[in-house]
C-alpha cells in the first residue's frame, strides 16, 4: 500500500500508454482506464503492475465503480490523469446537438466526473490531477468548435479544481499538447498538414507522445509540489507564436 499509484484514462493508446509507460519506470502501480476493452486488454497484458478496467468515463454510475475498484486494488490513488478524450473535427453548421454532446461528455463530462469520484482517494494522499486539454482550448482553428470548446472547458476546470481543493493539500494543473506524431496523427495528416505544422511550431517539428508524458509525470511528482492552477502547452512554441514565421525564416 505504500506504493504510489496513477489513475489514467484513455491509457490503451497514444499519450495515455506512454505515461502509463513512465509512471511505471518511476516505479509507481497504474490503474489503466480505457472504454475500448480489447485494445486496453492488449496494452495492459505485457505490463506488470497495472489494472485495467474497461470504462465509459462519461458513465456516472462507471466512474463511481471505477474508483472504487482502483481503490480495492491499489489502497490509494496518488495521481488522477484525465487524458480520455475524443477528437472529432468538423464545420459547425454541419455540428449537430448529437456531436457536439458526444465530444462534450468524453472531454469534459469526463474530466469533471471521474475528479469527483477521486477526491476523497486523493484528498487521503495530498494527490494530484492532471488534466489533458490541447493546444485548441488555446488558440481557436477551423473546425473545431466541439473539440476546442470542450477543451477550453477542461482548462478552466483545472483553474477550479486548484482553487476548491488546494485546501485539502490536492494540486491541479493542465497540460495543452499541441500536435503531437502519434499513428492516428500520421494516418490523418496530409503532407501538406504536416508541413503547415512544421512551418508554425518554432521548434519545427511535432512533438512525441512520450514529451508530453515526461511533463505529466513531473506535475504528478512531488517535484511539483507548490505547483498548481498551471495551464502549460507542451507544444514546441506553437500556441506562442503569431503569423508570419515561415517567411521569416526564409
Amino acid at each position: 500500500m505504500d506504493q504510489k499509484t496513477a489513475l489514467v484514462t484513455g491509457a490503451a493508446r497514444g499519450i495515455g500508454l506512454a505515461t502509463t509507460d513512465l509512471f511505471l519506470e518511476m516505479g509507481w502501480r497504474v490503474v489503466m482506464v480505457d472504454r475500448d476493452r480489447e485494445e486496453l486488454a492488449e496494452a495492459a497484458g505485457p505490463r506488470q503492475s497495472v489494472h485495467p478496467l474497461s470504462v465509459d468515463v462519461s458513465d456516472p454510475d462507471a466512474v463511481a465503480t471505477m474508483a472504487q475498484a482502483a481503490l480495492d486494488w491499489s489502497g490509494r490513488i496518488d495521481a488522477l490523469v484525465n487524458n480520455a478524450g475524443v477528437a472529432d473535427f468538423g464545420p459547425i453548421e454541419e455540428t449537430d446537438f448529437k456531436r457536439w454532446r458526444r465530444v462534450m461528455e468524453t472531454n469534459l463530462d469526463g474530466a469533471f466526473l471521474c475528479t469527483q469520484a477521486c477526491i476523497a482517494a486523493l484528498r487521503d494522499t495530498r494527490g494530484a490531477i492532471v488534466n489533458i486539454a490541447s493546444i485548441s482550448g488555446l488558440r481557436a482553428s477551423t473546425l473545431r468548435v466541439a473539440y476546442g470548446t470542450s477543451k477550453a472547458g477542461v482548462i478552466h476546470l483545472t483553474k477550479q479544481q486548484a482553487a476548491e481543493l488546494g485546501e485539502y493539500g490536492i494540486r491541479a494543473n493542465c497540460v495543452c499538447p499541441g500536435p503531437v506524431r502519434t499513428k492516428l496523427a500520421m494516418a490523418v495528416h496530409s503532407q501538406a498538414i504536416i508541413d503547415a505544422y512544421h512551418d508554425a511550431i518554432p521548434l519545427n517539428r511535432y512533438g512525441s507522445e512520450r514529451e508530453i508524458a515526461e511533463v505529466i509525470a513531473f506535475l504528478s511528482s512531488d517535484k511539483a509540489s507548490y505547483v498548481t492552477g498551471q495551464v502549460i502547452a507542451v507544444d514546441g512554441g506553437f500556441e506562442s507564436t503569431g503569423v508570419g514565421l515561415p517567411a521569416l525564416r526564409g
